[in-house]
C-alpha cells in the first residue's frame, strides 16, 4: 500500500478580501484605510513578518510618554471646547443685555429712531 506524501508546505492563506462599501466621505475613507492598516499590522505581528518600523511604532504607542501625550491632547481639546462654549455664552449674554437695554429705553419712551438719531450726532 503506497502512502501518499503530505506536502510540507503550509496551507495557503485565504487571499479573499472583504468587500468594503465605498466611502461616502473622505473622513470615512480615512477611517477605512486606518482600519485596514491596523489589521495588516496585526497580521504581520502575529505571523512574525512585521518590519522593524511596524514593531517600533506599536512599541512607542505603549509607552508612558505616548499615553501622557494622548491625555494632554485630550485635555487641551476639552479646554478648547470649554473656551468655545464660553465665547458662545458671552455672545448670548451680550444679546440679552442688548435686548434688556432696548426694553428699558422703550419703557422710558425713547423710540428706536430717536436713539439712532442721537448716536449719529457728535455732541
Amino acid at each position: 500500500m503506497a502512502k501518499s506524501k503530505k506536502s510540507s508546505e503550509s496551507p495557503q492563506k485565504s487571499t479573499k478580501t472583504k468587500k468594503v462599501p465605498p466611502a461616502m466621505s473622505p473622513e470615512t475613507q480615512e477611517l477605512q484605510l486606518i482600519s485596514l492598516a491596523n489589521s495588516l499590522a496585526l497580521q504581520q505581528l502575529l505571523d512574525g513578518t512585521a518590519s522593524s518600523q511596524v514593531i517600533s511604532h506599536f512599541l512607542k504607542l505603549g509607552t508612558t510618554k505616548a499615553r501622557l501625550e494622548k491625555e494632554k491632547l485630550e485635555r487641551e481639546n476639552e479646554l478648547l471646547r470649554a473656551k468655545t462654549e464660553a465665547l458662545e455664552s458671552q455672545k448670548h449674554m451680550d444679546q440679552l443685555y442688548s435686548n434688556a437695554i432696548a426694553a428699558m429705553r422703550r419703557y422710558q419712551g425713547i423710540q428706536e429712531d430717536e436713539d439712532d438719531f442721537y448716536e449719529d450726532q457728535d455732541i
